[in-house]
């Protein structure tokens, strides 16, 4: 898949098969993650993989808007240390796994974590350090279906030469 088609054809995905992610395709996908742009090259990105139903369990029960990552076969729950850009590095990187994912046939879909009130709880929860953020959970795996694209603005709507 080429670059641009990965990101045209994304789709955040809610449903999955049981199907198991691959270690190598979640390796891929977080080597991609850690390349991400990063300010000062501070890189204060951690990633914790979950697979066990379990956690994924817990994780769905935590996340308001993610029940739906309790039925998702794997997790990738993105921390980062708390500096300065540690939300952008962290979004960065997310969109990294987003990409990746959908480039190597996997789905997948950002929860929010910032600021949300079950933060600490998943950070407790995955055994990350205190004074680590909570940037967001991924669920991925296989799509059982991939949703219809939603409308997007037109270009010419949102892009604007040399002045707004």
């Amino acid at each position: 898949m080429q670059t641009q088609e990965a990101l045209t054809e994304r789709r955040s995905v809610r449903t999955f098969n049981a199907k198991p992610v691959p270690s190598n395709l979640i390796e891929i996908i977080i080597d991609c993650a850690r390349h991400a742009p990063t300010a000062r090259n501070v890189q204060p990105w951690d990633f914790v993989i979950v697979t066990k139903k379990e956690t994924l369990k817990i994780l769905g029960s935590l996340a308001d808007n993610g029940r739906f990552i309790a039925e998702s076969p794997c997790c990738i729950a993105v921390f980062c240390s708390d500096t300065k850009y540690y939300l952008e590095d962290g979004c960065a990187a997310t969109e990294n796994i987003l990409i990746a994912a959908e480039d190597l046939g996997l789905s997948a879909c950002w929860v929010a974590g910032d600021k949300k009130p079950y933060c600490d709880k998943v950070r407790d929860s995955l055994g990350a350090p205190e004074d680590y953020k909570l940037v967001s959970l991924i669920p991925l795996g296989y799509s059982l279906d991939k949703p219809v694209m939603p409308s997007k603005r037109a270009l010419k709507e949102v892009m604007h030469m040399e002045r707004y």
